[in-house]
């Protein structure tokens, strides 16, 4: 199962038109009990959420934008997450 976890309409047109990627849900939140080892879990999540993820045996991939300190909070269209050059990147995390 690949989930992508935002609450951004322009991530999600995003991911729809990234042909790498067949998303199967698209959730604003995640509950990590739902994820299953094997599972992709895409998006943006909190630090102790990734941990849990990877805890559970999925992949966890973060969407990374290169925005400034005055765009953080902004709703990006997907020609302006395109620009910023908007990418997803796999991250191993783990709570110590």
């Amino acid at each position: 199962m690949i989930y992508f976890v935002s609450r951004h309409e322009g991530a999600v047109e995003w991911i729809k038109q990234q042909p790498q990627w067949q998303v199967d849900c698209f959730v604003r939140h995640l509950d990590p009990a739902v994820v299953q080892p094997g599972d992709v879990v895409l998006g943006t999540l909190p630090l102790h959420l990734a941990a849990e993820v990877c805890a559970r045996g999925a992949a966890f991939y973060f969407l990374t934008l290169a925005q400034t300190e005055a765009g953080r909070g902004s709703e990006y269209s997907v020609n302006d997450m395109l620009r910023l050059g908007c990418a997803l990147q796999r991250f191993e995390v783990q709570a110590l």
